[in-house]
């Protein structure tokens, strides 16, 4: 006995058809032999098992153009990772084998099975007489998400689906008979079998049907092995060596696809210089904020001996992002299907594209130093394309976790600074261009000779500013020649800018008053 089944229809947003003029001509994969047909524009059904026999004339779908292009894609990411086309186009359909296609009629005419978001035939995929499924546009609103859902839904029942449902915790008693999933926003989950209208991830999933909690469907295994069809060829290794696909240039647009629970992609590139590295990953998606995506993105990073170096997994979105900041050297990039709090990684397949920002304005920055006595002597020169918005002077005890010592000017090219540490001091400059790319010198490492005679270093030549370099916080008053109060104010560790640039040339005077020591200079400003 040949079993069909239904899609679940809960809500009917609206009633009113919108006849489509035309219907764009789509593939998802026209390399495949193996086709899904979306009929949106109407068909006429003479079948001995759908409607007692009877003729269906069946009207078009009623939904526009960009509602078709949207269901498609929906539809077409959820067959991404098999060997077959989803299409619009009747032509492509009648090409294929009669065994290896399917047809499936989206329709305003729903009145011969009421009450159903759409129906088909377990495993009709594969009899080769041309038996259709049905998706009502009517009955589900002539919403694209909810029709697409529902395509899908429907030919993975001619793919030899059922239902997967959703049970207690102690594998009991069935609670929903279509598996609503669970979550919201961008990760909310529920899987193409069940009840996915509501939730902005679906994919295929391994869990439980309406025979039982223990009766497990694996939708992937099933697809991939009963139809005539497999998963799609792997489109890059996962090997880390000097075979791995090489990134074209620090500027690339790149698409790939995710198609097995085991398949990874990896990618190689180098970088010639000390710099930012910018990167976005995202799923395959029919609008804003990633809706429609199957898959959730995982990358790791690797270095030249593939090592890992970190993981981007983040918990409440489905894209990744890199920023980070990169020394010179060849890295390994793999990207992978993952997990999240509403599902694990089985069905996490499916379509990406990641990018990166183009070749830096700025080929090269060289910084040295050299010791003078208690100061240490920075010179730097800067190769660029474009003109320097920023020089940043940083700092750092360790060799690694560096922070701010000084912003000097983009005309600068070298600057004195006497650190108030005996230990070994490490100085980098972070470079930005007025396109807001950046990029990092090399780090020098200089040795410390702290002068306790003195807690503050201060600029007595000026034009604009006072430059006070101090070993502890302080408070400062200047006056003028004739100890009249032109500024007072506080001053942390570390260097300290006091912009004078507004008052006129001559003599003035700076005391500066730290927890235990009072120090006053004075000032010329030309």
């Amino acid at each position: 006995m040949k079993k069909f089944s239904t899609c679940l229809i809960f809500t009917i947003i609206s009633l009113i058809s919108l006849e489509a003029f035309s219907v764009p001509k789509l593939n998802s994969y026209p390399g495949a032999v193996a086709t899904i047909f979306l009929d949106f524009d109407g068909h006429t059904v003479q079948s001995s098992v759908w409607n007692g026999g009877a003729t269906l004339y069946c009207q078009p779908s009623g939904l526009t153009d960009p509602q078709i292009t949207e269901a498609f894609g929906r539809v077409a990411e959820d067959y991404r990772p098999f060997e077959i086309n989803i299409t619009t186009d009747q032509d492509v359909f009648l090409a294929a084998p009669l065994n290896r296609r399917m047809r499936v009629i989206i329709t305003t005419t729903s009145s011969w099975c009421p009450g159903m978001g759409g129906v088909a035939y377990i495993g009709s995929f594969i009899w080769g007489d041309d038996t259709p499924a049905f998706v009502f546009s009517d009955m589900l609103g002539f919403s694209p998400k909810m029709v697409g859902e529902c395509c899908s839904h429907e030919s993975g029942h001619t793919v030899g689906l059922s239902h997967q449902s959703k049970y207690d915790g102690d594998c009991n008693i069935p609670v929903e008979e279509y598996n609503s999933g669970a979550g919201g926003g961008e990760t909310g989950w529920a899987p193409i079998m069940g009840n996915s209208y509501y939730r902005n991830m679906s994919n295929w999933n391994n869990g439980p049907t309406p025979d039982g909690c223990n009766n497990i469907q694996d939708n992937l295994s099933i697809i991939a092995t009963y139809n005539g069809f497999t998963y799609r060829m792997d489109d890059y290794t996962e090997t880390l060596n000097a075979s791995t696909y090489t990134l074209p240039s620090s500027n690339f647009n790149l698409t790939g696809i995710i198609t097995t629970n085991s398949d990874k992609d990896a990618f190689r590139f180098t970088t010639t210089q000390n710099s930012n590295f910018h990167l976005t990953a995202i799923p395959f998606n029919v609008a804003n904020n990633w809706i429609g995506a199957n898959l959730d993105i995982k990358i790791e990073l690797y270095n030249s001996s593939a090592t890992l170096i970190r993981t981007y997994d983040p918990a409440s979105t489905l894209t990744v992002t890199i920023d980070t900041i990169l020394n010179a050297g060849t890295y390994y990039l793999k990207i992978d299907g993952t997990g999240n709090i509403n599902i694990g990684e089985y069905g996490s397949l499916g379509g990406y594209s990641f990018s990166s920002t183009g070749a830096l304005p700025i080929h090269d920055v060289k910084l040295g130093g050299t010791v003078d006595k208690n100061r240490h002597n920075l010179n730097w020169n800067i190769i660029a394309d474009e003109p320097i918005k920023t020089i940043v002077v940083e700092t750092s005890t360790d060799g690694s976790n560096f922070s701010t010592l000084t912003t000097v000017a983009t005309s600068a090219d070298k600057f004195a600074y006497q650190p108030y540490k005996s230990t070994t001091v490490f100085y980098r400059l972070k470079v930005t261009s007025v396109l807001d790319q950046t990029v990092y010198s090399n780090t020098i490492a200089l040795k410390g000779a702290a002068n306790t005679a003195r807690s503050f270093n201060v600029s007595t030549l000026v034009k604009d500013e006072i430059s006070v370099n101090a070993a502890q916080n302080y408070q400062y008053r200047l006056t003028d020649i004739n100890g009249r109060t032109i500024s007072a104010g506080t001053g942390l560790k570390g260097i300290n800018k006091i912009n004078i640039s507004n008052h006129p040339g001559g003599i003035y005077i700076i005391e500066m008053f730290g927890t235990d020591q009072k120090q006053a200079e004075r000032i010329i400003k030309q």
